[in-house]
């Protein structure tokens, strides 16, 4: 499929590229790597998203070009979605009318795109990225490696999660030759919250409860919370992984109340404990060890479906497949 996208790149020449609604690390790098990378073969390109660039990837080349919009303009050749599971994931009216060029590498995407690029090896979309300037023969410029290198660490965890390879450390070696500076751009994005990040943690890490068996943990956001704390959506960004901190626990879930009834949930775990098969039953998707999905109904019905689904997938990275597989067959999602 990357054949595909060379293909398309040199036959056309207005794209537009977005990503998901409350867009992170990896779809803001990625997005503004290939910006960089479509500007350097002198292609007419705009990234359009949804929502506005969060505070901690401002700093990144480009983050002040992006255009917020409802909608797509219906003037583009082809329209590149980055790490999006489906079509509607953008939130972006008109998108379905477009030549859509799906980019992920999650296994778990719908395959919505006119033409669908999907690499479940790579680390991160950033570095399908960094394989498709090889394969146009765009040269590493510093814009491109520092997006770049902002997706890589931001979704493999500085070099912490399973999917980080040994090709991965070679891409951003690259990267580091072309001018990163590791340092600088982990303070920008790991270390640039406001306080009101502070005064919200200390609420949710307070709602943190284990399971029984001490192997499962679960942690809450209310709304409530969050306008105590005046804190934004991205405020919360990576609270779900404190509990992993813990040895014996390999399972995480957050729930965020995003209205009364209604929760975003974040899933999280260590080794062979598979989250994503987990969201899969609600809708959602994402990797092994990270994934997401929306639950609905009470706090404590929702905790409990999510428990003791993440108890069932421990259970089987342990062995126990006959119980995580009888349990996922027969339990009713809450969605």
């Amino acid at each position: 499929m990357l054949s595909q996208v060379v293909e398309l790149i040199e036959a056309r020449r207005r794209f537009a590229i977005t990503s998901h609604i409350r867009p992170d690390g990896d779809s803001l790098g990625s997005s503004l790597g290939l910006y960089w990378l479509l500007r350097a073969l002198d292609k007419d390109v705009e990234v359009i998203m949804r929502d506005p660039v969060p505070h901690a990837y401002q700093q990144l080349p480009g983050a002040g070009d992006v255009r917020i919009t409802p909608s797509v303009d219906p003037s583009y050749h082809a329209v590149f979605v980055i790490e999006c599971s489906d079509i509607t994931r953008p939130g972006l009216t008109d998108l379905e009318k477009q030549f859509v060029v799906n980019i992920d590498h999650h296994s778990t995407t719908a395959l919505f795109g006119n033409i669908n690029w999907i690499d479940s090896t790579a680390s991160a979309v950033g570095e399908m990225i960094y394989n498709l300037c090889k394969a146009t023969g765009v040269r590493v410029t510093k814009e491109i490696a520092e997006c770049v290198y902002t997706a890589l660490i931001t979704d493999t965890g500085s070099f912490h999660y399973s999917n980080t390879t040994e090709r991965t450390f070679k891409v951003a070696s690259e990267l580091v030759r072309t001018g990163v500076k590791p340092a600088k751009t982990a303070e920008a994005v790991f270390a640039s919250y406001p306080w009101s990040r502070i005064q919200l943690m200390g609420a949710v890490l307070s709602t943190a409860r284990r399971d029984e068996s001490g192997r499962v943990a679960c942690m809450r956001q209310t709304l409530e919370m969050q306008q105590q704390a005046q804190a934004s959506d991205e405020d919360a960004d990576g609270f779900v992984n404190y509990p992993l901190t813990v040895g014996e626990v390999e399972a995480v879930a957050m729930l965020k109340e995003c209205e009364p009834g209604v929760y975003r949930t974040s899933l999280r775990s260590k080794g062979d404990v598979n989250v994503a098969k987990v969201a899969e039953k609600f809708g959602g998707g994402g990797h092994r060890n990270a994934a997401g999905c929306t639950l609905k109904g009470s706090w404590e019905e929702a905790e409990r479906t999510i428990v003791g689904l993440l108890l069932h997938a421990v259970n089987r990275a342990n062995g126990a497949r006959d119980t995580t597989e009888d349990a996922l067959k027969d339990t009713e999602p809450v969605i």
